[in-house]
């Protein structure tokens, strides 16, 4: 039974022989904030079309800029914002129901509120009755984002939904039924005509993955993840069952719920492992806890290298079996902690399941304060101008640069000097980052994880196709340099 609810001192409004559902329409349409019960969580809903309510959403929610998912009520809508192609059109329509990653070609266009300075547009369709009919009242999109402050996990029970959503919402439209367990919307993407799953949640976990050749009689295993968009994984009767989607764990909240999956997963499915296996990563919470659980249950505990992690994710994602030869594995990522100590991220790694050999990577530049070079793309800029001598044969200096105006570029130098929370990274995400800093993008700070990076590729996405790529420098020592100097000395004579 669905019902309408008032957060605060709003009221529902009364409107003779109209059900809960046309009310909360209406309110909608007004430019109310809704929040409504979904599957595994509440969603937060606005007209996506109503760029006060959009921004309102934004501040309220505490979302300066990462992109907001849209729900539609059918195909038909969904065309007049975004091109579809026959592949799309069957993850939007699978049994999943998966938020499915589009091309914002129009020839109608959202508020640039909705998703600022991409060119996609995140698109689901109804997932529950409720939605269904919701959605039916409506011919243009709705923002359907999760019902949370950011960051935190989104928001199940009906007692917890008042006391945290009416700081956002004014009204829930809700129905009788418990959500038993928490759960994401899955995001996917369809790349060379292929979909995949970028964020593995409901409609998929937790479906058992069924491990390719040799690993029928792999002894029961649990893997504990990574510590940023965290999930955890069963090993058991040759399946990977792979948990949903649990954010980030050094958010409380989060990690608390990740231990309570985590029990319920095993119980679920009988689980008792035979070793633990965790990321190398010393302070991931994940591996931390990992080690914990390998103490207090006397378990073996095995560590391995994350971008070994990922090649090994890749052969078994592409059935490779158990005895297969080994393959190049190329890795790009953001960070992770290196086997010498510093930080990888740019790698060309020769390994099959069991190891691997590091065979190149792009050339390690400091990051000047570490964690902070992560959230503040300029640093990165600065960092890998330095590293190329970019300056050295112009008469321009760094300053010149509007990124780095005004920015202590002399405490940078001292801190690299001294080695002081400077640490050497092979990472090709901050690389990304420093040109988008380059270009202006994101220079100062960025508002979320990987949006410098996913605004440079909304700038590539609309630039002219070009057949020429910039150079970059191989050294052959033992182990193999990529070094983006020439391709930096390019971009400074194109701009």
């Amino acid at each position: 039974t669905a019902s309408l609810v008032a957060f605060g001192e709003a009221e529902v409004p009364r409107d003779g022989d109209a059900d809960a559902v046309e009310i909360a329409a209406r309110l909608i349409t007004r430019g109310d904030i809704i929040s409504v019960k979904g599957l595994g969580g509440y969603h937060l809903a606005c007209d996506a079309t109503d760029l006060a309510a959009v921004s309102r959403l934004r501040r309220l929610k505490r979302r300066d800029a990462k992109p907001f998912a849209l729900m539609a009520r059918d195909l038909t809508v969904i065309r007049r914002y975004c091109a579809i192609d026959p592949v799309e059109e069957r993850a939007l329509t699978s049994v999943e129901a998966p938020i499915v990653l589009l091309r914002a070609t129009g020839p109608q266009h959202l508020p640039e509120a909705v998703a600022p300075g991409l060119a996609t547009l995140g698109f689901m369709l109804p997932t529950t009755p409720l939605h269904l009919l919701l959605m039916d009242q409506f011919d243009h999109p709705l923002v359907m984002t999760s019902g949370n402050i950011s960051d935190e996990p989104a928001v199940i029970d009906d007692a917890e939904a008042y006391r945290q959503l009416a700081e956002i919402a004014s009204f829930a439209l809700t129905h009788d039924r418990d959500i038993a367990n928490r759960v994401d919307d899955s995001v996917v993407r369809v790349m060379a005509g292929r979909s995949r799953v970028l964020r593995r949640a409901r409609g998929y976990a937790p479906a058992p993955l069924r491990l390719p050749s040799g690993f029928e009689k792999a002894p029961d295993l649990l893997a504990m993840g990574g510590e940023l968009k965290a999930t955890f994984c069963l090993v058991k009767d040759g399946q990977a069952i792979l948990s949903q989607h649990q954010g980030d764990l050094e958010n409380a909240a989060t990690l608390d719920d990740y231990k309570r999956n985590l029990a319920l997963y095993r119980s679920l499915f009988d689980h008792a492992p035979s070793a633990i296996i965790v990321d190398r990563h010393p302070e991931y919470l994940s591996s931390k806890l990992g080690r914990a659980e390998a103490d207090t249950r006397a378990l073996p505990m095995i560590d391995v290298q994350h971008h070994h992690a990922h090649v090994a994710a890749c052969l078994a994602e592409n059935g490779r079996s158990l005895d297969a030869p080994p393959v190049l594995g190329i890795v790009l990522d953001g960070l992770g902690f290196g086997d010498d100590g510093t930080i990888w991220g740019g790698e060309f790694l020769l390994g099959d399941y069991l190891g691997y050999e590091r065979l190149a990577r792009l050339k390690p530049v400091v990051m000047p304060g570490g964690a902070q070079a992560v959230r503040e793309p300029w640093r990165n800029l600065y960092a890998h101008l330095r590293a190329a001598g970019a300056f050295d044969a112009t008469p321009f200096t760094f300053g010149d640069w509007s990124a780095l105006n005004g920015k202590p570029l002399a405490t940078i130098d001292r801190m690299i000097a001294q080695g002081l929370n400077s640490p050497l990274a092979s990472s090709c995400g901050r690389l990304f980052d420093a040109v988008a800093a380059a270009l202006g993008v994101c220079a100062d700070r960025q508002a979320y994880e990987g949006e410098a990076a996913a605004r440079l590729e909304a700038l590539a996405a609309a630039a002219p196709d070009e057949t020429r790529g910039y150079a970059l420098r191989i050294s052959e020592p033992a182990l193999i340099d990529i070094d983006a100097a020439p391709m930096w000395r390019a971009i400074l004579d194109d701009l």
